[in-house]
């Protein structure tokens, strides 16, 4: 039995599907706060339990007889490392067989802010001795893509990324490696290192959307500081804000570039390429 966790956010699903492919139903459990939001995998025989990060007690019931568990990252900034070791605790009491967790592209070395917290968590599964396997995710390109409509009012991509290149992958890819890895044997003490087999600056996005939309766009590069200001006058929560630009900062000094092409390797296809991505944007 596989138990996917965070199986109603848009990473988790897509692991649920590719699992589909090449598993029975019965034989994967999506793990979630509210199970009213994956009806449908219900509905297909995926087992659903109710559980949450923050509630060490409800774990232990949702990982009762899972031999493997998928844990994605939570996305509470802050709170994760807490959150993670509650889930790890739970896998490590349940005597689960191997857990797999999506962690950032080289978060040893990573000069974004967001590899902090995944540093602290993989500390804690080496510290565990729970049979666990590393998922470094790269940046989704679906990151970008998502304000491909601001950008097409404005006429401008604001950013502060420079001339760093950006590997990154559909949402997609990084959900088949997930479930490829899940299904393989023998995978505790294993990293991948995943990122997309393409890598562009911004500026060459911003031209990709000008192609694909007719309209002009370019990028326009920011100092970290500026560009946080920027994405808060428009709305955006302080502390996403404030991550967003630091990992473009990071983005400038590689930390969002690999040409490994392990996650392609993984998947056995090439990623999806950024113009795909931009195409179902502008769709």
């Amino acid at each position: 039995m596989i138990v996917i966790t965070g199986a109603s956010g848009n990473l988790g699903r897509l692991v649920i599907n590719e699992l589909l492919k090449s598993v029975s139903a019965s034989e994967l459990v999506a793990m979630v706060r509210n199970p009213a939001s994956v009806e449908d995998l219900a509905r297909q025989g995926v087992g659903v339990r109710k559980a949450d990060y923050t509630q060490p007690d409800t774990l232990d019931a949702a990982f009762r007889g899972a031999d493997k568990v998928l844990l994605i990252s939570s996305n509470e900034i802050g709170q994760r490392v807490a959150q993670h070791t509650h889930v790890i605790a739970a896998a490590k009491k349940a005597g689960v067989g191997l857990l797999a967790y999506t962690s950032i592209l080289r978060a040893d070395t990573t000069p974004l802010g967001l590899g902090v917290e995944h540093r602290q968590t993989e500390a804690k599964l080496a510290e565990s001795g729970i049979p666990h396997v590393v998922l470094r995710n790269g940046w989704y390109t679906e990151n970008y893509a998502a304000g491909i409509p601001a950008a097409l009012e404005r006429g401008v991509i604001l950013g502060s990324a420079g001339d760093g290149r950006i590997a990154s992958a559909a949402r997609a890819d990084y959900a088949a490696a997930a479930a490829a890895v899940l299904l393989l044997e023998n995978q505790a003490g294993k990293v991948y290192e995943l990122a997309g087999d393409e890598a562009y600056t911004l500026s060459e996005f911003a031209a990709e959307v000008a192609k694909q939309s007719g309209k002009s766009v370019r990028y326009q590069n920011m100092p970290e500081a500026e560009y946080a200001k920027a994405l808060k006058a428009v709305g955006l929560p302080e502390a996403l804000a404030d991550m967003l630009a630091d990992s473009d900062a990071g983005a400038a000094k590689g930390g969002l570039f690999d040409a490994s092409k392990t996650l392609s390797t993984c998947i056995g296809r090439s990623t999806t390429p950024l113009s795909e991505v931009v195409a179902k944007a502008l769709a």
